[in-house]
């Protein structure tokens, strides 16, 4: 499926249509919309578990940082940051890394085909500030440290193989990973002010061992065409893998990444937008930029980790902001999918949806009490558009 791009005058509850065709053409002159609800309607009261959610839906609390998982005798990590599920026979996996420096790594609950918690354990120790990552199609989940030099990590979501640093995939601020099976790559996202955007190139596709790390190259302007540029020398010492190939497109703290139907999607805190690639044009452009959004009431600030669902909408979940998960629609609709309330010091992480697109799940990093020993991991049930 195609999805417009520009969402940069786009409001709450409000679509291109509004505008007369694309959300950014002539948006600075309209008449600025009222908030509303959208395609799932509006939020209600906060349930018991302090989270705002549409009708229909309903939450439950999975695990607490330093509390054993359901009767599964394992302790949840601090920090749960970037998140994914993977299928287990009828039921899934959903795996978490931990954002804390030292010890990091990442944790995995198992789900019987019912939803029942059926175990948890560790899949990775012993790496530092593990934030978000991504899934392969392979079914491994790639844990990246978000430190200067950071890993790559390939681990096992069953934690039955021993987790392989992935050398050939770059040392820098790691950030996201999204696998492109159409074109046979990883993209890579890099949390520094003036990172990058990258995209590994395997030697043989299902294996991470040896492969070309590249650099998206463009110009300076929110939109155009872009190349790629090999980096040459991926360990990022003496001079840091972002700083290698001339012309490499610098993005203001990029954060979460997604993958589907031929379009990348990535977001960058510094600056709140979310960009997109459409790899079948070679084009690059801005699909939100909360700055543009007219009334002065933009309805997602704080991009961080963003996900999708089987019916094209991109979940993207807020690291302050009003602590939500605003949902972007094919029709080019954002508005708020849930809130967190209580929690205005913690961040939304890990957004990720069960194979069966029926549940979703995420974490507030610090919880109420604002600290990483604080972490609560959620799961939303409910009548998710197909």
């Amino acid at each position: 499926m195609e999805r417009r791009s520009f969402l940069r005058g786009a409001v709450i509850g409000t679509s291109a249509a509004a505008f007369g065709g694309t959300l950014w053409q002539g948006a600075a002159s309209a008449a600025p919309a009222q908030p509303g609800p959208g395609p799932y309607g509006a939020l209600g009261s906060a349930d018991a578990n302090g989270i705002q959610l549409p009708a229909g839906f309903t939450s439950r609390v999975i695990a607490r940082s330093g509390q054993q998982v359901g009767s599964t005798g394992y302790a949840w990590h601090s920090a749960p940051d970037g998140g994914a599920c993977f299928a287990d026979g009828t039921g899934w996996i959903y795996v978490s890394n931990s954002e804390i420096n030292p010890s990091g790594g990442a944790s995995a609950v198992r789900f019987s085909s019912a939803g029942a918690i059926t175990g948890a354990y560790r899949i990775l120790s012993g790496t530092r500030t593990n934030c978000a990552g991504g899934a392969t199609p392979w079914n491994t989940w790639l844990s990246c440290e978000e430190v200067s030099l950071g890993y790559v990590y390939e681990t096992d979501p069953w934690g039955v193989n021993a987790a392989v640093r992935r050398d050939a995939m770059g040392r820098f601020k790691h950030e996201a990973a999204a696998a492109d099976p159409v074109r046979k790559v990883v993209y890579l996202t890099e949390d520094e002010s003036n990172g990058c955007l990258y995209r590994f190139v395997p030697t043989t596709w299902g294996s991470l061992s040896s492969g070309t790390l590249q650099v998206l190259v463009a110009g300076t302007a929110t939109s155009g065409s872009f190349t790629w540029g090999s980096v040459p020398d991926p360990d990022g010492s003496p001079t840091a893998t972002r700083s290698q190939v001339s012309g490499a497109k610098k993005f203001n703290g990029g954060e979460g990444c997604h993958y589907a139907n031929d379009t990348v999607w990535f977001t960058t805190k510094g600056d709140n937008r979310l960009w997109q690639l459409n790899l079948t044009a070679g084009t690059y452009e801005l699909a939100y930029d909360d700055s543009l959004v007219t009334g002065g009431s933009a309805p997602l600030t704080g991009v961080d980790n963003v996900t999708g669902s089987s019916s094209g909408d991109l979940f993207v979940a807020e690291d302050g902001g009003n602590m939500e998960i605003c949902v972007i629609t094919p029709n080019d609709v954002i508005a708020p999918f849930l809130r967190i309330s209580g929690q205005s010091g913690s961040e939304i992480t890990g957004p990720a949806f069960s194979p069966d697109g029926r549940r979703l799940y995420f974490s507030s990093q610090r919880g109420t009490s604002g600290s990483s020993s604080g972490g609560i991991t959620y799961e939303v049930t409910g009548p998710f558009r197909a």
